[in-house]
């Protein structure tokens, strides 16, 4: 049985998390994994405790309202 951990910000919403699991879902599917052994686990986290590069992404994108 699989298990998948997704680590995204926090902020998603309900339908893009939806979407995300039902599309990994359909991966495993395609190589023979029954979707009801596919689980899934989704990890938010501010984007004050995520950085790249030494920088916060709460600061390295500020300027960008959607993320």
């Amino acid at each position: 049985m699989p298990i998948v951990q997704v680590s995204v910000w926090k902020g998603m919403t309900a339908e893009n998390k939806k979407k995300t699991v039902e599309g990994i879902t359909k991966v495993f599917e395609e190589i023979g994994v029954p979707k009801e052994a596919v689980e899934i686990v989704i990890y938010e986290s501010p984007k004050e405790n995520w950085a790249t590069g030494g920088q916060l992404h709460s600061e390295r994108l500020a300027h960008v309202k959607s993320l």
